[in-house]
């Protein structure tokens, strides 16, 4: 029976394809014994093109200075410096300060207590640590502190006695508990009393509440010891004063009086005589002078030069037409 044409066909086909599978052809390189064959393939720019590129009619342009995404640079770029550490944040505003508070006024301290009705410093002599009576009249004031010893307050109460002359006595709080038949004495000889603080401090160095108590508790001491009257004369310890204590005792109630002459009599035989004593508080007589004594005893040679020396101080004012008063002609 004939072959079909189809077979013919189909069986030419076959051999043409088994002819082109056994053709010799150009064997590649001998891979290594047990690895695959590999055809070695030349890199080229466009190597994972699917198509050839075209070729470019003019040559490339020089490279940008910036690194290209796709070829990077042949040398390493310069390294970049390392960022700033960022600044830490800024600290909040400092809230404003409070304003100072005045002289003397401490925060922890209670506000100093309004004067009494009974103890107020005019307001005419407010401001001012007096160191004069302000006159024209020959009229002078003598005045005594006395703070640690009571050694001359007899001989002093004597002389004044005996000459007729009244004067104002400065005592502390201290003086009066421990000297109370000193003051009942000086104020029912009818002087004029003064408070000179309660322990003798340095009144700078309190606050406005610590004056107005310190003043409070000398004032209580001493109308005790049987004075009749205190307020409002006060003399700073020492006389040691500020503008701003001054305004603090104002405050409290009570005027600060200084002196127009010291006679330096409590300083004893290191400086002074009984002679010495006189021609100084002598000598600076002027109208309205308040002078600064002392009843008490140096304590280092025993002396009160003060006491010894008042009759001839009395006799010195007098011999240039001058009075006594109290500083209650001060207050007006």
């Amino acid at each position: 029976m004939p072959t079909p044409a189809w077979r013919v066909l189909l069986l030419g086909l076959t051999l043409a394809v088994g002819t082109a599978g056994c053709g010799v052809a150009e064997e590649p390189t001998a891979a290594p014994t047990g690895a695959p064959a590999v055809v070695t393939v030349e890199p080229t720019p466009d190597a994972t093109r699917t198509h050839p590129p075209e070729p470019s009619p003019e040559p490339s342009p020089e490279p940008s200075p910036e690194p290209s995404a796709q070829a990077p640079p042949t040398t390493p770029p310069t390294a970049q410096p390392p960022a700033p550490p960022t600044a830490a944040p800024a600290p909040p505003p400092a809230p404003p300060k409070p304003a100072a508070p005045p002289r003397h006024h401490h925060p922890s301290a209670p506000p100093a207590p309004p004067p009494s009705s009974s103890c107020a410093a005019p307001a005419a002599l407010r401001g001012v640590d007096w160191e004069r009576i302000p006159t024209t009249a020959k009229v002078v004031a003598l005045t005594f502190d006395g703070g640690s010893s009571d050694a001359g307050v007899a001989s002093i109460l004597a002389t004044l006695r005996s000459e007729g002359v009244v004067a104002t006595f400065f005592v502390t709080g201290d003086f009066a508990r421990r000297y109370p038949g000193q003051v009942a004495a000086m104020s029912s000889a009818g002087h004029r009393m003064g408070n000179h603080s309660d322990d003798h401090a340095h009144y700078p160095q309190l606050t406005n509440a610590q004056i107005a108590a310190d003043l409070s508790a000398a004032e209580g001491a001493i109308r005790a010891a049987g004075a009749a009257k205190v307020c409002p004369l006060f003399r700073f310890p020492y006389g040691d004063r500020t503008s701003a204590d001054i305004a603090a005792v104002n405050d409290a109630g009570y005027v600060p009086v200084r002196w127009t002459v010291d006679s330096l009599g409590w300083t004893g035989t290191s400086r002074m005589t009984v002679q010495g004593v006189v021609d100084r508080v002598v000598g600076a007589a002027t109208p309205g002078a308040i002078v600064l004594l002392h009843v008490g005893a140096n304590p280092d040679d025993g002396t009160t030069f003060d006491a010894d020396a008042l009759s001839a101080i009395i006799a010195g004012y007098r011999s240039r037409g001058y009075s006594f008063v109290t500083l209650d002609r001060l207050l007006g």
